[in-house]
């Protein structure tokens, strides 16, 4: 009876520790549940209204910039569940909501922009289809990226942010090799802004550990790292 009482204070604790995740994630269940709903006709015409293509980019950017990260394209919703506990819970804990946010958001963005970019290149050059402009582009996989780029700085060694990053960088480097594609392209710029996002972390790690963190941050020779969250209490790094 003591496990069933405190079960439910645990979840509760968990989840109060990275609220801007739980609650993107509680978003995504209900337009993924909306979606699956609509006949296949109507979805691809309800999709490609907040697609981050070239067209819309052009016409109406805010509204799709912030409408195509609500909504999954490829992927079960319990599949990104998992990468959300995985990455994004220990980076809103570390970062706190507002810094974790603002990565998610300059991923999702510069990474949205530059693989446009490339594509409308594509297209002018005579590489790419004309309707191309049109394409569906929507999900959350820019931001999450992003956050996979970050984290490699929130590993205590050094030897394990090198390990890490090597395997993001590889990871999504051997994809946009074999695949060549515009979202392959915006993959990888997602996790060198989010690597590049690195003062975020180090601010954090200044503001909120003790005399010792900028010896621990610099050379990775102490053996732990001072955690924290929203609520300042620590844990052990994401495996990544």
């Amino acid at each position: 009876m003591g496990i069933l009482r405190a079960t439910p204070r645990a979840v509760a604790h968990y989840v109060r520790r990275a609220p801007g995740t739980f609650v993107w994630l509680t978003i995504l269940l209900i337009t993924t549940y909306v979606v699956r709903h609509l006949s296949p006709g109507f979805e691809n015409h309800f999709l490609e209204r907040r697609s981050t293509n070239i067209h819309n980019l052009w016409k109406d950017p805010v509204r799709v910039l912030i409408g195509s990260a609500m909504y999954l394209d490829g992927g079960t919703w319990l599949f990104y569940f998992v990468l959300y506990n995985l990455f994004h819970v220990p980076a809103e804990r570390w970062l706190g909501t507002g810094r974790w946010l603002a990565v998610c958001a300059v991923a999702h963005v510069g990474a949205t922009y530059l693989s446009e970019g490339v594509l409308l290149l594509a297209i002018h050059y005579g590489h790419a289809p004309h309707h191309d402009v049109f394409v569906r582009d929507i999900g959350v996989s820019y931001a999450l990226a992003g956050v996979q780029g970050v984290l490699t700085f929130r590993l205590p060694w050094r030897w394990a942010r090198w390990a890490y990053g090597f395997c993001v960088l590889a990871f999504y480097g051997a994809a946009l090799v074999q695949g060549r594609t515009f979202t392959d392209v915006g993959h990888f710029t997602s996790v060198l802004i989010g690597m590049a996002c690195w003062p975020v972390g180090r601010w954090w790690a200044a503001r909120h550990s003790g005399p010792r963190a900028p010896a621990r941050w610099s050379d990775g020779s102490a053996g732990g790292d001072a955690g924290g969250g929203n609520d300042g209490s620590g844990g052990p790094p994401p495996s990544g």
